[in-house]
């Protein structure tokens, strides 16, 4: 075999090893790759308490409700469907009703209320994420302009 067929095969076989390793990952994480989970597929998908994930969507009209302490109640709406959430923290500044919001947590087992850990909510007029927009967009309730994409 001479050097320059050696090198091929060389380079042939970390492609290959390159290529599993990549199928492999894609593999695992195939459930996790997206950003996050609308109200309608938290429903449809049931997902499994305790399991951690991000819930997008609008804050619902009329739902903040403030407890003790830095205790919040509120629900994130994708107007189809609507998931209760419950928070212990300081909401960013820009929170508020109608207003796109992530949040981060889970699902209490036995229970339909949504932990949120962390509150992520829009930074300024002209920013959603896409995901965020791409869903409000196919239930007819986008309000931004089509250049904030």
């Amino acid at each position: 075999m001479t050097r320059k067929q050696k090198r091929l095969t060389i380079i042939g076989g970390g492609m290959s090893v390159i290529g599993v390793a990549v199928l492999l990952v894609l593999f695992a994480l195939q459930d996790q790759i997206v950003y996050f989970h609308s109200p309608s597929d938290v429903v449809e998908k049931q997902v499994v308490p305790g399991t951690r994930i991000r819930l997008g969507g609008l804050v619902a009209e009329n739902s903040v409700s403030r407890g003790q302490g830095t205790q919040v109640e509120f629900a994130v709406t994708d107007t189809d469907h609507t998931v209760a959430i419950a928070y212990a923290g300081i909401l960013p500044d820009l929170f508020r009703e109608g207003q796109g919001v992530i949040v981060e947590g889970s699902f209490v087992p036995g229970n339909t209320v949504f932990v949120a850990d962390t509150v992520l909510a829009k930074h300024d007029e002209n920013y959603m994420p896409k995901e965020v927009a791409d869903t409000l967009k196919e239930k007819g309730v986008w309000q931004g302009s089509e250049a904030t994409q």
